[in-house]
């Protein structure tokens, strides 16, 4: 019998070893995986342990050097890539799982062996770039998927609900006309990426929308912004595959953010976008999230959302601010 939601993870082999002071640690993945158990999901999900990715794989949107320096630096024994990201001896084979939890959702979609799947693993990876690591994030997790499927001929909408813009996402299809990339994000923020009129170039011109918010923004905003931006841009792209770059750091909780969304937020969100793409198309990708109870909150939501089960340990939210961006993007793009 097929299950409702594959998961793919496998934090027993995490060896991805950033101090527990650092705020990308260990105890992320098990926070959000607690949130299936929390949301009474455990009879829907069937737990999946994820391939590694390959080197061909990661190289389809990271430059093949960059991939091999990475496993060179982390066999040297790892140490600073950049004021925020560390590599320790262990993060190769685990970033390359986490960008294998991907690959492996879509095999299972693909397969109809579930309806909705989650890749969760770490690091994160929507701000990884073509040659660099960035923002605690090693490879790009989502962008390896969509690349995969644009390879097959498939066209590949990402929404990136992270409170941080995913500019390595944005940068490696900026130009793509087969991906659509939407990102939601507190702005002024990390990376300083993520301007509204940064809308793709070349024969990707159109395809690259983004919503910067101020510190603040609540639920009733994203779901206006949803309402009248976001959806009615997803279905004039017509995708067929639907990935959703899933931080959960824009809860009002998380520390290293200001925006104001709770648990039952995100799943009202996860709800929107279902419909958008044929049924068994759409998957689930952890980036972000620093609150481990708002990432427990979080992913049971949005799973039991997409599930169709009702979970919602917390209200949704509401305010005034933000609304202006929701406005300006209308005009931008003439909705």
């Amino acid at each position: 019998m097929r299950a409702p939601i594959a998961v793919f993870s496998d934090p027993e082999q995490d060896g991805h070893d950033t101090p527990a002071w650092h705020p990308e640690n260990k105890t992320r993945l098990d926070a959000s995986l607690a949130g299936i158990h929390e949301a009474d999901l455990a009879d829907a999900v069937e737990w999946r342990i994820p391939d590694l990715a390959s080197v061909d794989d990661l190289a389809r949107v990271h430059d093949r050097t960059y991939v091999e320096s990475i496993e060179s630096f982390c066999a040297n024994g790892g140490g600073n890539l950049d004021a925020d990201t560390t590599a320790t001896p262990g993060s190769w084979l685990t970033a390359r799982r986490s960008a294998g939890a991907v690959l492996g959702a879509i095999d299972a979609l693909q397969r109809d062996e579930c309806d909705v799947a989650f890749a969760a693993g770490r690091p994160p990876g929507h701000h990884a770039v073509p040659d660099r690591a960035m923002g605690f994030c090693l490879f790009n997790n989502a962008a390896v998927g969509a690349a995969k499927l644009t390879a097959q001929g498939e066209r590949v909408a990402i929404i990136d609900w992270d409170v941080h813009h995913g500019n390595g996402t944005q940068d490696m299809f900026y130009d793509d006309p087969n991906v659509l990339y939407v990102s939601t994000h507190e702005s002024p923020l990390y990376p300083g990426t993520g301007h509204l009129r940064e809308t793709g170039k070349d024969a990707g011109a159109g395809t690259n929308v983004n919503l910067p918010f101020p510190a603040g923004t609540a639920g009733d905003t994203f779901r206006a912004a949803f309402d009248e931006v976001v959806i009615p841009l997803v279905e004039r792209f017509a995708p067929t595959w639907l990935i959703i770059s899933a931080g959960f750091d824009a809860h009002r909780d998380d520390p290293l953010a200001g925006l104001s969304l709770t648990s039952a937020d995100y799943a009202d969100l996860a709800l929107r976008l279902q419909s958008l793409v044929p049924t068994r198309r759409l998957m689930v990708v952890l980036e972000g999230g620093y609150s481990l109870e708002a990432l427990t909150y979080s992913t049971g939501a949005t799973l039991s959302a997409l599930a169709g089960q009702m979970y919602r340990p917390e209200p949704v939210t509401n305010g005034e601010i933000g609304r202006r961006t929701v406005t300006a993007a209308r005009q931008l793009w003439e909705i």
